[in-house]
């Protein structure tokens, strides 16, 4: 079987880029392929692995190292993202939300008591975090949030609630939107300790059913000023974390596509039909020429975007049109070796399905599909889809 690195876009990689690649891919094999299918069938998270994440260093690796975090580049990162996400689109997701949408927001709107209280805690896995942005009413129009922050003795008083949280049925932190009296948005800390706060789980999902997904419920919170993040002022600050948990879907993608494209080889070469394995018949090999064709697109696309994010130079827009084609990209082809597996595509002994199912979620979470359009589209036309 043809490497799916066809255009041998590893040796754009540095050493230290290669060895992350290598033991992050390892970690993936050892600890989450021989397990997640059972997860999976049972809707169960894997608490076990968040320390073991923690000792990986896939927890806030873009953050300084005085912080807990790693340290590396972005486009490190994004091979973290790929090689996690060989393994489960749900495991990848705790691992972004962690570093890019609790980690980060920290990081860069935090105070510097903030950041060495939570940081640390959350580099290593002792603390696992969600971010809250979207609201039961309110998804691709965040602009619209009604959860409300009000002004207190000696804080604030937060209420609201906010909808499809990964990771907050068992998070010990939440970074959280609201609206304040002046009607700003502000970014908040919220701690699983604070009465009024609680985080009922989501049952019942056909897709990231070995995530853990929930709500986040606030009545009358107490928010103390030492939990307000000083810097997390106006949605443009939520949007700026989203860039980040964007760019790891755009690489985590990736690894779902070649964990399917490679069992639809496999299974090609193994399958007989009318005297000789399908991977003899040209249908069969249409198919697998098209799965590595886009596969490789989608790489240099995520490489090129990883130059651009440690140059400090990607933009929304380029972000956003990679996270919407690479999805895209893996969802069709779990498809098409769904199709390529027959009947066994649909059974848990192989892990097509479930990434199909999974991808599901990705092409709406993070901005849905459509959404990406649009941001591309003003980017083309300079005319605003929606406000």
């Amino acid at each position: 079987m043809p490497s799916t690195d066809f255009f041998n876009i590893s040796d754009l990689l540095s050493p230290e880029q290669r060895l992350i690649q290598q033991a992050v891919r390892d970690f993936s094999d050892r600890e989450i392929k021989p397990i997640i299918e059972e997860l999976a069938q049972k809707a169960e998270f894997p608490r076990h692995l968040i320390p073991k994440f923690g000792e990986l260093g896939v927890f806030g690796p873009t953050i300084p190292v005085e912080y807990g975090g790693g340290g590396l580049d972005y486009t490190s990162y994004g091979l973290m993202c790929q090689e996690i996400e060989r393994g489960d689109s749900g495991m990848r997701s705790t691992v972004s939300v962690q570093s890019s949408l609790v980690m980060w927001p920290v990081y860069a709107f935090g105070s510097e008591e903030q950041k060495q209280k939570y940081l640390p805690r959350l580099a290593t896995g002792e603390w696992l975090g969600c971010f809250g942005l979207t609201e039961p009413d309110h998804g691709s129009n965040p602009a619209g949030m009604k959860t409300y922050l009000a002004k207190t003795d000696n804080g604030y008083t937060l209420n609201g609630s906010k909808m499809w949280i990964s990771n907050a049925p068992f998070a010990d932190i939440a970074v959280v939107w609201a609206r304040s009296e002046e009607g700003r948005v502000q970014g908040v800390i919220v701690e699983r300790r604070m009465e009024g706060f609680t985080t009922p789980e989501i049952h019942n999902k056909w897709s990231l059913r070995a995530s853990a997904t929930g709500e986040l419920v606030f009545d009358n919170v107490f928010i103390p000023q030492t939990n307000i993040l000083p810097d997390a002022v106006g949605l443009k600050a939520a949007l700026k974390c989203l860039d980040k948990a964007r760019y790891g879907i755009a690489w985590g993608a990736i690894g779902a596509a070649i964990d399917c494209y490679e069992t639809a080889v496999k299974y090609a070469a193994e399958r007989i039909q009318f005297d000789k394995p399908i991977a003899a018949f040209q249908l069969t090999q249409k198919k697998l020429a098209e799965m590595l064709t886009e596969i490789t697109k989608a790489q240099l696309l995520a490489w090129r975007l990883g130059n651009l994010m440690d140059a400090g130079e990607a933009t929304t827009v380029q972000i956003s049109m990679a996270k919407r084609n690479n999805v895209e990209m893996a969802l069709n082809i779990a498809r098409e070796a769904r199709q390529i597996l027959g009947a066994m595509g649909i059974t848990g002994e192989y892990p097509i399905m479930r990434h199909m199912m999974n991808l599901e979620s990705l092409i709406t979470y993070e901005g849905t599909h459509d959404i990406h359009l649009l941001i591309l589209g003003a980017e083309i036309t300079g005319v605003a889809a929606f406000k």
